[in-house]
């Protein structure tokens, strides 16, 4: 049997940062190993392929229509962001569409399937987003450092983490904060923050590797969204080991768990600031929140990525390597 062909389509162009973007090459790195001939494009330009995978429900609909009236007996996967599931899916009929038009569904964490209808769920599979490092935590000593990684948009709450800073007069806590700011208005409110209290620094956007060590050189990761589909950034969090301070949000729960100890509700900046307060004065319940991470390791493991891919793949007519 011939090596399969797959276009991965993804809206975020070649050279972004983006998360699907990532994402796309991650999962064409693993289909590459698993014997398939893979190319990752903004659209499907309309040539010969075996499988489309299509990340975003609405900014993939053209590609994804497009190949099911081509090519209608053949399998279409499309991947459902954050603001997929959270929002769109229920007030963009224009992404809803795309669900139906699609073989099989993926989410990457398993509360996202509790925003879908019992005939989504039925063709919907968790896939795990996996994290290769090498790194480990080593936080510095002087200074509690917090971390915030993620481009600045609205549905990231971005400045949430430095809003609690403002409740919490301790000389010896820092935030950094690392992202590309996607509006102009974001930008001053960086700078401007970042004059108001010599504590918060916004260093712009950074090479993975370089956010990377950042995460592993901080004591703990704030993650303020809004609303996530499954975040890259706290799967390389439990990766590495560092604790996590979320929203409690489904995406959230999806993959630290129901029971983690350190979530706070959506955009109650005081509420964060607690929990940060709780850390300054206690290093064990930092301690707790390691080990709580830890325990999540097994689902960024990148051979359980590769292992539901490779079932998926099965499951979809091929014969993976």
């Amino acid at each position: 049997m011939s090596a399969a062909k797959v276009v991965i389509v993804t809206p975020a162009p070649s050279g972004s940062r983006a998360g699907n973007r990532n994402t796309a090459i991650r999962w064409a790195r693993l289909l590459h190993e698993l014997g398939c001939l893979v190319s990752v494009q903004t659209q499907w330009a309309g040539e010969s392929c075996d499988l489309l995978v299509a990340l975003h429900a609405g900014k993939s609909h053209d590609a994804l229509s497009a190949f099911r009236k081509r090519h209608p007996d053949r399998p279409a996967v499309l991947a459902l962001t954050g603001t997929d599931i959270y929002r769109d899916i229920r007030q963009d009929k224009v992404a809803a569409a795309s669900l139906e038009m699609a073989t099989r569904l993926i989410v990457l964490q398993k509360e996202a399937l509790d925003e879908l209808t019992t005939r989504q769920r039925s063709k919907a599979l968790v896939i795990h987003q996996s994290v290769t490092t090498s790194l480990n935590a080593a936080p510095p000593r002087r200074k509690l450092r917090i971390c915030v990684l993620g481009h600045l948009r609205e549905e990231k709450d971005p400045f949430c983490a430095a809003r609690a800073l403002r409740l919490l007069p301790d000389a010896h806590l820092e935030i950094i904060q690392a992202g590309s700011p996607l509006s102009a208005k974001m930008k001053r409110e960086a700078d401007r923050r970042m004059r108001e209290d010599s504590r918060y620094r916004w260093v712009g956007e950074l090479p993975h590797w370089a956010s990377m060590r950042l995460l592993s050189r901080s004591h703990a990761m704030v993650i303020s969204s809004k609303m996530e589909g499954g975040a890259h950034v706290v799967s390389e969090a439990i990766a590495i080991g560092i604790p996590v301070v979320a929203t409690d949000i489904p995406g959230n729960r999806g993959l630290l768990g129901a029971d983690y100890p350190a979530y706070f509700p959506v955009g109650d900046h005081a509420g964060l600031a607690g929990l940060l307060r709780q850390a300054l004065s206690d290093h064990r319940f930092l301690s707790r929140l390691a080990v709580a991470v830890r325990r999540r390791r097994t689902l960024v493991d990148p051979m359980r990525e590769q292992r539901a891919w490779r079932g998926l793949l099965r499951e979809l007519g091929f014969r993976p390597a």
